[in-house]
């Protein structure tokens, strides 16, 4: 039988042996620093290990500048194939490990020269005792082979253990298309919060094409054009509206993300909920950042950045005021958010772009003072709608990596150079 070649090349990928794995260690392992006199002390210990007996062992050694750590080179490497690193370590006395414990490959040439620029291992679980990092990388051009580098940095009164190594080829990630529509409309003089809610339904079925996989709505779809109040159009989740979008996500079997007011007890919300091709509630957000005219219409602000799994990867929910902030966006992007959709009443669209920029994510409005957007991880418009009534359609792919030429892929030195351990609070009046 002649199998198809896409399934030939990905079981001849999956069959390979990888390329290194190790428990249990030898001198294939040395030490490697920017300079000798801020190197770590780097030793076997028998006495840690997840497997074999002995770990590869760093010590800050009380050197404050410690930087570096083991380091193994690997050959064998293939140009545009992807590898998987995986490695586990326990840490002791660290304050911050995404700052002080990281993994890396660094690709180089036959020469023996960098090829491209080094992966950081940005994804790390609990196991246990110890931490598993992950990284998946495609090796640059010209590449030939890999060092793998398992490092203590900043870190005086550390000692960090690194144990169960792998290097192995695994098949490209297959393209992750999703196609996303933001409508922008505004209702004016609606009787009630359901008539304007069912001018967003109809402006659906007119301006938003079939087939697409998620559909973001502005924010208080239920105040906006009726001349209520908050508290006159707060409701529970699930309620009406979300029954009402419900109706319209398992018809056209997208997801939906809607900015209503939602009532709790005494409490109301500013609420993005997010709803399933089902038509299910699959979650919800409440603003964090509310301003002082929603304090004093009687809103309560929100205390958490939930992201959402959804059938296409992971995403975030922002809302309006929110993108004033720097904080939100960067801790849906912590939470692996890989798109993030916005509510957004009226607002600094140069802010927008920031967000998307500085955490590599794409970004979708939906406002009525605010631009109706679909923006790149760099900041590109890659879908707008300027006039009421149309919708900006984009189809995005999430497999691909923000890469730059000088700087490597962006995602994963963000996740790993980010500062959260430095309290901006302790360096002003806000203490």
């Amino acid at each position: 039988m002649r199998w198809p070649l896409a399934l030939v090349t990905v079981s001849a990928a999956l069959a390979q042996p990888a390329l290194l794995r190790q428990s249990g260690f030898d001198s294939a392992w040395d030490i490697w620093a920017p300079r000798p006199e801020i190197a770590p002390r780097g030793y076997l210990d028998p006495t840690r290990s997840r497997a074999k007996p002995a770990s590869l062992a760093l010590s800050g050694n009380s050197n404050p500048a410690v930087c570096g750590g083991w380091q193994r080179a690997v050959s064998g490497v293939e140009p545009g194939r992807w590898y998987r690193l995986t490695a586990y370590y326990r840490a002791e006395g660290s304050q911050y490990d995404a700052l002080q414990v990281l993994a890396r490959l660094d690709w180089t040439t036959t020469q023996g020269r960098r090829a491209g620029q080094p992966d950081y291992a940005s994804r790390v679980a609990p196991d246990g005792a110890w931490r598993r990092v992950t990284l998946e990388a495609p090796a640059p051009e010209k590449a030939a082979g890999v060092s793998i580098q398992l490092l203590l940095l900043n870190a005086p009164d550390t000692t960090v253990w690194w144990d169960d190594i792998t290097l192995e080829a695994i098949p490209a990630p297959a393209p992750r298309p999703v196609r996303v529509a933001a409508l922008n409309l505004r209702p004016d003089k609606s009787a009630s919060a359901a008539a304007s809610v069912a001018a967003f339904v109809a402006g659906i079925e007119k301006a938003v094409p079939e087939k697409t996989d998620i559909i973001l709505l502005p924010e208080g779809i239920t105040v906006v054009g009726t001349g209520k109040k908050y508290l006159d159009v707060a409701e529970t989740i699930p309620g009406p509206t979300t029954e009402t979008l419900g109706a319209v996500a398992r018809r056209r079997a997208a997801w939906i993300v809607a900015g209503i007011y939602e009532r709790e007890g005494p409490a109301v919300y500013n609420t993005a909920v997010l709803l399933d091709r089902a038509g299910r509630v699959a979650g919800r957000y409440r603003k964090v950042y509310i301003p002082r005219e929603e304090m004093e219409g009687g809103i309560t602000p929100g205390r958490d950045y939930p992201v959402f799994r959804t059938d296409f990867g992971s995403i975030g929910l922002m809302i309006c005021w929110d993108v004033q902030y720097a904080d939100p966006a960067r801790a849906l992007a912590l939470r692996g958010a890989e798109m993030i959709l916005m509510p957004i009443w009226g607002g600094n669209e140069t802010l927008a772009k920031a967000r998307a920029i500085e955490n590599h994510v794409y970004l979708a409005s939906s406002g009525y003072g605010f631009p109706t957007l679909v923006l790149g991880p760099d900041g590109e418009t890659l879908a707008a709608a300027p006039e009421r009534g149309q919708a900006a359609v984009a189809t995005v792919d999430l497999s691909k990596r923000p890469y730059d030429t000088w700087l490597g892929e962006l995602r994963g030195r963000f996740l790993k150079e980010l500062r959260l351990d430095v309290n901006a609070a302790l360096a002003g009046a806000l203490r």
